[in-house]
């Protein structure tokens, strides 16, 4: 880049994307290059009242950057990597990550009644907590389909707005729990309100959750400077879990999970799930292998799933949207 010229990158205005933004910032300003930051307001940030079933899902919160991005009116663009979809506009890419926060999604009970990660809660004593047929929280089909298990007689809720209104409507009696993304807390000081995480084996993240990715044009001079800051390890988790979105149709809008780990340096783990909105049927997959093959062993999750019927769920959930 001309060192007269600043890298413009373009972000949403909530505050954990100008959270994710200026620590992005903060990494390429290391490397000897400077970055405006320019808010773009989203289709989604217009809709905050509307579902987003009806108008559009997850992409409503990318489209719009990636517009400017695709017009030159910035050089990159930040984003919250499960807001994105498989498959990226043409002409452009995801050239870097930062490391990954915590992946785990995590209850969040009402301030002052409730158990704290940092105690050893365990998943049952958060169930003993809530009783019966708690109102949880959570507009995320994902999360609903596979928590049903565990609280089948909840009233599991759709939640809008930022992360200041949703903990004040919890604290005020309009919810029992809210379940949210582990990272969101922790990035946005609020890691003490996390009560319970919740294991894998309870409720598989949404790919990519906990990563933000940067997105330039393919072209571009920026591609090769976000390079120079990209976290290896958060990426090559994020190839194996984008990988089971695109082999499974390559919509953010399906009640599937999926997340990956590294077992040494050389080799990566990978779990995913699709479940039925209901509950009623959820399939798991696992693979593991060298890390070099990241996107090969999440097809092979993927094409598990398959077998053991996930085409079906998924085409009966074709109109959902998982909202995280």
């Amino acid at each position: 880049m001309s060192p007269s010229r600043q890298l413009r990158l373009g972000t949403r205005g909530s505050a954990l994307a100008l959270w994710q933004a200026r620590a992005v910032a903060g990494r390429i300003a290391e490397t000897g290059e400077a970055c405006e930051i320019v808010v773009i307001k989203t289709a989604g940030d217009r809709l905050q009242d509307a579902p987003l079933s009806e108008s559009g899902g997850k992409r409503l919160f990318v489209k719009e950057i990636e517009e400017a991005l695709l017009d030159g009116d910035v050089d990159l663009a930040v984003h919250s990597s499960k807001d994105l979809p498989a498959l990226l506009p043409e002409r452009l890419v995801i050239a870097g990550v930062l490391p990954r926060e915590d992946p785990l999604d995590a209850v969040v009970l009402p301030s002052g009644h409730g158990l704290h990660a940092t105690e050893g809660s365990r998943l049952l004593d958060c169930v003993a907590r809530l009783g019966t047929s708690p109102t949880i929280g959570t507009g995320s089909v994902r999360r609903v389909a596979q928590l049903t298990r565990i609280f089948p007689n909840a009233r599991f809720t759709p939640i809008r707005g930022n992360l200041d209104t949703r903990l004040r409507k919890l604290d005020a009696g309009e919810y029992d729990a809210l379940v949210l993304a582990s990272a969101g807390l922790r990035r946005l000081g609020f890691a003490e309100r996390i009560s319970l995480a919740l294991p894998v084996s309870a409720c598989v993240p949404a790919p990519g959750q906990g990563i933000v990715a940067i997105e330039t044009r393919e072209d571009d001079a920026a591609r090769r400077i976000v390079a120079a800051i990209d976290d290896e390890r958060a990426h090559t988790a994020l190839t194996a879990e984008r990988a089971v979105v695109e082999a499974l149709g390559g919509s953010c809008q399906m009640p599937l999970g999926a997340v990956a780990w590294p077992l040494d340096e050389r080799t990566i783990e990978i779990v995913a799930v699709v479940a039925a909105p209901d509950g009623s049927r959820v399939l798991r997959a696992r693979a593991h292998g060298p890390a070099s093959e990241a996107g090969p062993l999440g097809v092979q999750a993927a094409h598990d799933l398959l077998a053991q019927g996930a085409g079906e769920i998924l085409a009966f959930s074709s109109t959902k949207v998982d909202l995280d």
